[in-house]
């Protein structure tokens, strides 16, 4: 994907993949919210809170909180994950569907990286649950040409000899010398994000 041309085009499918999210876990029991994710140790929850930092946290907060984390992100994910999961559900939801939220864009990541946040950590939810994508298709297939294009080297996965196929959208990357890794295209973001999948499948890492 290239900022130039893609921002305008790919900013919309940010809020369209946080309002689905928010539709999907509205119409979940509740005990939805602490189901395990993709993400290792994190249920619903977490993710939830996690992605929603940017329509809670101003600018001047976020690095109050980096500050605190002696400058490690990672740290500051799991502590702020870890507090706002407590949060009652109705504001986690209002948090996804945050005009805020929509229209963030990460730091130095434009538009493509806010894309490559809410659909990979919608996915954590939505592949953990065995739920349909809740993200736009072309957005799905915006973030495999994105992670595939850098070789898996956003995620530090070795794509060296695989083949990756997803039938659901007639979509292919790679000259197969070695494994075929054939799933739904949601599932492949998933594992190019460094997930294990609920059947146990999982990319090499470099």
């Amino acid at each position: 994907m290239t900022e130039s041309s893609n921002d305008a085009d790919l900013q919309p499918w940010v809020g369209q993949t946080c309002d689905g999210l928010a539709d999907l876990l509205a119409a979940e029991p509740t005990a939805t919210w602490d189901a395990p994710s993709l993400c290792a140790g994190w249920q619903v929850r977490h993710v939830v809170a996690h992605v929603t930092m940017p329509a809670r946290l101003t600018p001047q907060q976020f690095g109050a909180e980096m500050a605190a984390a002696g400058g490690d992100f990672q740290r500051l994910s799991d502590t702020v994950a870890a507090r706002d999961a407590a949060l009652p559900g109705a504001d986690l939801l209002a948090a996804l569907r945050s005009p805020v939220l929509h229209a963030w864009q990460p730091p130095g990541g434009g538009a493509a990286g806010a894309l490559d946040h809410a659909v990979v950590h919608a996915l954590d939810v939505t592949v953990a649950l065995g739920r349909p994508s809740v993200a736009p298709a072309p957005a799905v297939l915006a973030v495999l040409d994105e992670l595939t294009a850098a070789e898996g080297a956003v995620f530090g996965i070795d794509l060296t000899g695989v083949r990756l196929e997803a039938p659901d959208a007639g979509w292919s990357w790679g000259e197969g010398v070695g494994d075929v890794v054939r799933a739904d295209s949601g599932a492949l973001v998933s594992l190019l994000a460094g997930r294990r999948l609920p059947d146990g499948r999982a990319l090499r890492r470099r």
